[in-house]
């Protein structure tokens, strides 16, 4: 079940306005499907069901037909309102043009039709609402499952959370760790690069974007400068095209690029990404090492521990509930800066890994209205911080 909070909030919504467009994005796995299905139950209004997975070609035209399907149950049940549901919309061209023209006609008629369209790919969905349904809609971002829901489902301790990150699918056969590990690869990993990714957006240079994702992980938590990474990658690509590539990997909830903190947008904009993965399992999917192994390498296992908080933090900022960054000046580093309106926070990470040294100091000295927060040793445990909500957190 997830937070009560969250479907009550969605409940509120669809009751509040004959016709009402609520959108939910979210990367696979997240749980989009089971949350509508249990905001279905408490709404309790006839509903119609659909996946553009079973679309084919047909388009903007197949949302017509169960449109119209939705619109005659509407009449042959005698029901005051339906709910369409739409999943993976952003599968079909020019979804957003034809859901804007069948609304305006209910909104006409004052046919009291809602609408859910859901997506993993969150990027595809805000271009099509953006475009064509700007002011019709609100939208629920869904992250990857938290330490907290994953110990109410499945009674996972932390530290098997951060191995087998926020994946509820994959709960089941964690006992086999190589068979988890292909269902990864194979389920998650290449089913979101090759169907949410490649086939739904131009990507020139598809192998480039394999081996970033690729590199990503591998240095999940660390600073690469674009010219680096090419370096390493082979490729005789540019860095605008990196930069692009890890947007689209970062808006199927894969790989993200936390850009460095300065008073200037434009150095923001043109620092060396710091890679952050939004699930920890990604990590572990593409380990050699085992889940016992690698605890055993405080080192390593450490680094685990940082990405864990650093995809807790991403999460956050996925849902807009303050800006992430990192900070380095010379040798000092600041793992994580929050900013949120007028207030910051400088985050340092101990989970006693070799690693460069602190900047916490330096970076009070130049931004002395910051606030600081140490997560792990002599801080609030690093257990503890993956329970907070996030929206709290400044």
């Amino acid at each position: 079940m997830f937070q009560r909070s969250e479907i009550e909030k969605l409940e509120s919504r669809m009751k509040e306005k004959r016709n009402f467009i609520q959108v939910i994005a979210g990367p696979r796995q997240a749980g989009k499907t089971t949350l509508v299905g249990q905001l279905l139950e408490r709404l309790n209004i006839p509903s119609h069901y659909v996946s553009a997975d079973s679309a084919g070609p047909q388009g903007a035209l197949w949302i017509e037909k169960h449109w119209e399907a939705a619109r005659r149950m509407l009449i042959s049940e005698g029901a005051r309102e339906i709910i369409l549901v739409i999943d993976e919309i952003q599968k079909l061209e020019n979804w957003s043009e034809m859901v804007k023209k069948l609304w305006d006609e209910d909104t006409w008629t004052r046919t009291p039709l809602k609408l859910i369209i859901s997506g993993s790919s969150r990027l595809l969905l805000q271009e099509g609402l953006t475009e064509s349904l700007g002011g019709r809609f609100e939208m629920t971002l869904m992250g990857h499952w938290t330490l907290k829901e994953m110990q109410e489902a499945f009674g996972w301790s932390p530290e098997q959370y951060v191995w087998y990150g926020g994946y509820p699918g994959s709960a089941v056969i964690v006992d086999d760790e190589m068979r988890w590990k292909r269902y990864l690869a194979d389920s998650i990993v290449e089913t979101t690069i090759s169907r949410d990714i490649l086939m739904l957006t131009r990507v020139d240079k598809p192998a480039l974007l394999r081996r970033l994702f690729e590199t990503g992980v591998r240095y999940s938590g660390m600073e690469l400068s674009y010219n680096k990474i090419l370096g390493q990658l082979q490729d005789a690509g540019n860095t605008t095209t990196l930069s692009h590539y890890l947007t689209l990997l970062g808006s199927a909830g894969l790989l993200s690029g936390i850009e460095k903190y300065s008073g200037s947008f434009a150095r923001q904009r043109a620092s060396s990404p710091k890679f952050m993965v939004h699930n920890t399992a990604l990590m572990s999917s593409a380990d050699i090492e085992s889940f016992s192994s690698i605890r055993e390498h405080p080192d390593r296992w450490g680094r685990y521990v940082e990405s864990a908080v650093g995809a807790h933090l991403l999460d956050g900022s996925m849902k807009g509930h303050y800006r992430l960054f990192y900070w380095r000046k010379g040798n000092r580093e600041v793992d994580f800066v929050l900013a949120r309106g007028e207030k910051i926070m400088a985050m340092e990470v101990k989970t006693g890994r070799i690693r460069g040294r602190s900047g916490l100091d330096d970076f009070r000295k130049e931004y002395p209205h910051a606030s600081v927060m140490l997560v792990g040793d002599k801080g609030i445990p690093w257990q503890k911080f993956l329970r907070t909500d996030t929206a709290g957190i400044i």
